[in-house]
């Protein structure tokens, strides 16, 4: 890799108004210590991303996170256990999601759900799990934070089957037009990654253009998947500010009123206080 693919983006001009990174991983970016959750977190306030969900995938990145979030007010965490890493999704596993999600830090159940592009784990263990985390964000009344890679139509199958909860956010949205349809008439929220910025995908540019405006967010799923045109290189949670103009551009809004409407998006999802938090830490 070159030096140069090796760099950050650089900070963009700070947004108009506020936005919220509905989901990355602090951990995944290099963070261990709240000193190294501020440093992020200064980086996307000064692009204009003033809060951050900070996401697990297994059960000590569901520690992390949980505890990362009573840091910094700016930071918020999802916990539940990735569908590659259910293999291994016992009692005791599941005993511990239960005890992190109720944390009033933690305001969503993700991320779960069904990736059939790797072979980690089975679809029936995949299927189990996700059924599990679909009853526990009902139980806690939370928002239910979906992985779908390559499963479109049994995490669709599988959400009518088990009722799904009231808010259903399906993280890095990867469908076509039908899909984004037939998410939007069941209410889902999608939201929206570096791969809508990239050239080449014209489906999900497609179906980006066709989301309510209040059933869109947007997010990093940082270190990867970094927007236009810096795609490649390292991604960290400020770089939503460049995802967010691409699809103003691309749907045909102005900035500031798509930014508006994505923060209203997600405080509503989140149940986050309509104010942007102070730039300190909280207390601990």
């Amino acid at each position: 890799m070159s030096d140069k693919r090796r760099e950050r983006p650089p900070v963009p001009e700070r947004l108009p108004m506020p936005i919220v990174d509905a989901h990355t991983h602090l951990d995944a970016c290099g963070a261990e210590t709240a000193d190294d959750v501020v440093v992020m977190l200064d980086r996307a306030e000064a692009a204009g991303v003033t809060r951050v969900v900070t996401v697990a995938d297994d059960i000590a990145a569901a520690r992390w996170a949980a505890d990362a979030a009573t840091w910094d007010e700016r930071l918020y965490a999802a916990v539940a256990i990735h569908p590659t890493r259910t293999e291994d999704f016992d009692d005791t596993v599941r005993a511990e999601v239960e005890r992190l999600v109720t944390d009033e830090r933690v305001v969503a159940v993700g991320e779960t759900g069904l990736d059939y592009y790797w072979d980690f784990s089975t679809p029936e263990s995949q299927q189990a799990a996700f059924r599990w985390h679909i009853d526990l964000a009902k139980r806690v009344g939370k928002p239910l934070m979906i992985h779908d890679r390559d499963a479109h139509e049994d995490v669709l199958r599988i959400l009518d089957e088990e009722g799904a909860p009231d808010r259903v956010i399906f993280h890095c949205f990867s469908g076509d037009a039908d899909v984004a349809r037939r998410c939007v008439e069941a209410g889902y929220v999608l939201s929206f990654a570096g791969p809508v910025t990239f050239r080449n995908a014209r489906p999900l540019r497609e179906a980006a253009t066709l989301v309510p405006r209040d059933q869109l967010l947007v997010e990093t799923d940082a270190p990867f998947l970094t927007p236009h045109p810096y795609r490649g290189r390292p991604n960290e949670p400020y770089c939503a500010a460049y995802t967010l103009r691409d699809l103003a551009e691309l749907r045909g809004d102005d900035v500031s009123s798509l930014a508006a409407a994505v923060n209203a998006t997600a405080e509503r999802i989140f149940s986050l206080r309509s104010v942007t938090p102070s730039t300190t830490r909280c207390d601990k």
